[in-house]
């Protein structure tokens, strides 16, 4: 090899590399996984924080699913999840065809829509009333009446609606009794079990609500209403074209999650304020796959039911987030 050729091999290494080089530098996806890579570094400690939230779901909500295929298998403790039997979905099925799905599913809706249609409106309203309190003891007061509730446990407040709605001894019906009228068995009455379960519930989280809706009143410009009391705006004017459109992202995103939580009325307050006279308007899905599942045995059938439940949520969840993105810029996702 002489001289000449050398100096060849060598500059075409120079130009490979020099091209090696500007490929790097041009490339824009390299460019941002180099930046991603030192944000992470940089801000290590951040997503060192992050780690035991990651964890937490990771072990208790991603690695039980794998217990969900139970669900289409005849399972018995003894022969484990993969020793069980496919039975494909016949439990779906089983569930499908039984007499008790629709009165379920009724039961479910009604009280789901029933506590959205009174709950959803109430905290938004409290909020904004609030919002025009100037005396601070008094709004202080307020919140602190209002939101104290909240922090009761679900035994106690079944306990004390119990107690307060009793025929013989409960304080609303010796009100009731002194205005004139019978007494009214609010507890064995099946009529009555959603109302007592939407209107309980809505006096212990209006107040928490509110703190929300309070927050994002907050972080309303005080020259916006300035100008509007300048160009002779209300009071109610301002609340309606000012406090109400900057609620509307959270008002947006609440309703997307209790929309989609609407199948999945929790089970220990009806639980609770369950008895054999009012099980036909207070036997929900929640209760039915802790009946079916714990008490009963039927493990299968059990999961079988709760991931209907889950997956139906899951589906409003995602139409919901899809109308809201449609219809204005606010969502999940």
């Amino acid at each position: 090899m002489n001289e000449s050729q050398v100096t060849t091999n060598q500059n075409k290494s120079q130009l490979k590399v020099e091209t090696r080089k500007d490929h790097y530098m041009l490339d824009p996806k390299i460019k941002v996984k180099k930046k991603k890579t030192k944000k992470i570094i940089r801000n290590w400690e951040l997503y060192l924080f992050l780690l035991p939230t990651l964890a937490y779901f990771v072990i208790f909500h991603y690695i039980p699913m794998y217990g969900v295929q139970i669900a289409f298998k005849d399972f018995l403790p003894s022969t484990g999840i993969w020793g069980s039997e496919w039975v494909g979905f016949s439990h779906f099925t089983r569930f499908f065809e039984s007499y008790y799905f629709w009165d379920l599913i009724k039961n479910t809706l009604g009280i789901s829509i029933y506590e959205l249609i009174v709950g959803f409106p109430l905290p938004i309203i409290l909020a904004l009333s609030i919002n025009e309190v100037k005396d601070g003891l008094f709004k202080r007061s307020v919140q602190t009446v209002t939101y104290a509730p909240h922090f009761i446990s679900v035994v106690v407040m079944a306990g004390m609606i119990i107690a307060f709605l009793s025929p013989a001894t409960g304080v609303i019906n010796h009100f009731i009794s002194a205005l004139g009228f019978d007494p009214i068995p609010f507890m064995s009455d099946p009529s009555w079990f959603k109302s007592v379960y939407v209107f309980s519930g809505v006096w212990q989280s209006t107040g928490w609500g509110t703190i929300i809706y309070l927050a994002a009143l907050a972080g309303v410009d005080q020259q916006l209403h300035e100008a509007a009391i300048v160009d002779g705006a209300t009071r109610l004017q301002r609340i309606w074209h000012i406090n109400i459109p900057a609620l509307v992202p959270t008002m947006i995103i609440l309703l997307i999650l209790n929309v989609g939580s609407i199948l999945s009325v929790g089970f220990e307050k009806i639980l609770l304020l369950q008895n054999p006279l009012n099980i036909d308007s207070s036997n929900v899905i929640a209760t039915f796959v802790y009946k079916a599942g714990l008490l009963d045995a039927q493990y299968s059938f059990a999961a079988a039911v709760g991931l209907f439940n889950a997956v139906i949520s899951a589906i409003l969840l995602v139409i919901v987030n899809q109308i809201a993105r449609k219809r204005s810029e606010t969502s999940l996702w």
